[in-house]
């Protein structure tokens, strides 16, 4: 099983598509959130084109869930066939259970507690666009950065990837990897 890991797509399909390039054949997608639009406080790039997003991320043939960002709308939600519109996803793929969350709403400690309660493996998060990936009280958390606005230092922009009970972060730039973890327990 492989799952890809995405937050912050900001309406680049330049970045979409060097993340499925990297990516290559998933069973699933988990998107945190900040699907088509590039935010206030986001420069407009030149390759932001949420149209084209769209059109991609209807066309692609692998499974999406989503989390909603504090980007996503409404009117978004009329440009996409998955369901981008609720604060939490959850998913059980071949006994890794996840929950997704854009990570905006609510503090860290309480993320990590409501995970605990659920008996989640990763918390997948986005909104800050700084990959990270750590253990808190047993669940691993992931932050897989932004494929189209990294701000971390360095500023590379990424994606994260599930495989074989390791979870990993890749610069869609490079190829390489930039971090990884094994699950817990």
């Amino acid at each position: 099983m492989r799952i890809g890991f995405v937050s912050d797509t900001h309406g680049d399909p330049t970045a979409w598509e060097r993340a499925a390039a990297l990516w290559g054949g998933l069973d699933l997608i988990c998107h945190a959130g900040d699907v088509l639009y590039h935010g206030i406080f986001n420069p407009i790039t030149p390759t932001y084109e949420p149209r084209r997003l769209a059109e991609l991320l209807n066309e692609s043939e692998v499974p999406r869930i989503h989390a909603r960002g504090n980007c996503d709308s409404e009117v978004d939600q009329l440009a996409l066939h998955a369901h981008i519109l609720s604060d939490f996803a959850f998913a059980s793929v071949e006994g890794v259970r996840i929950l997704i969350t854009h990570g905006h709403k609510y503090p860290q400690e309480e993320l990590v507690k409501m995970a605990r309660k659920a008996k989640v493996d990763i918390l997948h998060q986005g909104h800050v666009h700084v990959p990270r990936i750590e253990v808190a009280d047993g669940v691993m958390l992931l932050n897989a950065g932004s494929c189209a606005l990294p701000k971390q230092e360095g500023e590379a922009p990424t994606v994260g990837l599930y495989e074989d009970g390791i979870l990993s972060i890749w610069n869609i730039d490079t190829g390489e990897m930039y971090s990884k973890g094994e699950l817990p327990g």
